[in-house]
């Protein structure tokens, strides 16, 4: 209809934003449905902000993997060009710019800010100072509030009656940096999740990929993250070095047959070769081949198989530009391609996503009545 009747005046074809922006408030809710971009976004209710931290090393040095630093001013293990490295980078990182930002292009494309899940992510997040961590927090706070408060505290009160209520804040860090004395200082900045970069439950794998800490610092950062009242994401990269699919398949099954690890969300990033980090280099001599794309769509399937119900798996992918990488898995829809497979298995994925009626009820029928259902675990 929008090009039949910009061809009918010779006028270009509005974006939805802007019909959106120029509905009046008594047809504004009766079209919003149809004018919404990008639904998926807060189907369950919550719309998420994600920001990033200015660039900075982290402690141990450089994975074999990674692309970014300060060398080419990204955010460590970041090329820079995934939507949320470009917002921050165009917003000189400052957290009150991203948010500003965020907020706006949401708002115009149709959907609600007013329950924000915010994440803090760049790297290894606890690294920074104390004082950075507490102003980034503050400064996206009072972008939230709309208003400049004088401290942390101040701006945590505010935003409990914000126009954009904050009802979860989530830090990116590493195993090694996630202590008592890091716990301690992202409970007080308001967290209630933390995203752990284990990528894998290996002590061979990660002393290969000279990622600087061992399956002993995972294992006790979840505890600790646990017992503390934190949510648990991990981030799992199968197709490592030394690893083939049949091991990486393993690893993400083990995660929940072993008491020690059970993440309560998980991030799935198939290893990617990007130049600029040292597994180039590895891929140019040809001692190292990545996942393909059916090697990769194979391996999460056949473990997504086996998944609890209780887990969330939040991504299959990373966000990074397919032009970007030299080799691995550069589909854009790796997520359907696995359920594809696991249709065509008679198999079933059972995490929170692949169930949640908002998704759910787009794809089929939903049957019977909600109960409540309680699970014990150790």
């Amino acid at each position: 209809m929008k090009k039949e009747i910009a061809s009918k005046y010779s006028r270009a074809v509005p974006r939805n934003s802007d019909i959106l922006r120029h509905l009046s408030e008594d047809v504004r809710e009766e079209f919003l449905p149809l004018l919404r971009k990008k639904p998926t976004r807060t189907l369950s209710g919550v719309a998420v902000v994600a920001t990033m931290t200015s660039p900075a090393p982290c402690p141990h040095g450089k994975c074999v993997y990674c692309p970014g630093g300060v060398g080419i001013w990204t955010p460590q293990s970041y090329t820079g060009r995934e939507p949320a490295a470009l917002r921050a980078s165009q917003n000189f990182y400052d957290p009150y710019l991203q948010v500003r930002a965020r907020l706006k292009a949401l708002e115009e494309i149709g959907h609600s800010t007013g329950k924000i899940d915010l994440i803090i992510m760049g790297g290894t997040v606890t690294a920074r100072s104390p004082r950075y961590q507490r102003w980034f927090v503050k400064r996206a706070l009072d972008a939230f509030n709309g208003v400049t408060s004088i401290t942390l505290q101040e701006a945590q009160v505010k935003n409990e009656s914000a126009p954009h209520r904050v009802i979860g804040i989530t830090f990116e860090t590493r195993p090694d940096w996630a202590t008592a004395r890091e716990v301690r200082d992202m409970l007080y900045m308001g967290a209630t999740r933390v995203e752990l970069g284990v990528q894998s439950v290996s002590d061979n794998t990660l002393k290969r990929i000279r990622r600087g800490h061992s399956v002993k610092e995972s294992v006790r950062a979840t505890k600790l993250l646990k017992d503390s009242g934190l949510k648990v994401c991990y981030h799992m990269m199968p197709g490592l070095p030394g690893q083939n699919p049949r091991e990486a398949t393993e690893e993400l099954k083990t995660l929940f047959r072993d008491e020690r690890f059970m993440p309560d969300m998980l991030k799935i990033y198939p290893t990617l070769v990007v130049e600029g980090a040292a597994l180039y280099d590895m891929w140019k001599r040809g001692s190292y081949h990545p996942l393909s794309n059916s090697e990769a769509a194979e391996v999460i399937a056949s473990a997504k198989r086996y998944f609890p119900p209780w887990l969330r798996v939040q991504r299959v992918q990373r966000d990074i530009p397919a032009h970007l990488i030299t080799a691995g898995v550069k589909s854009s829809n790796l997520r359907q391609i696995v359920h594809r497979l696991l249709e065509e298995r008679g198999w079933r994925c059972r995490c929170i996503r692949c169930r949640e009626v908002g998704l759910a009820s787009r794809e089929r029928e939903i049957k019977g009545q909600p109960h409540l259902m309680l699970r014990e675990y150790r």
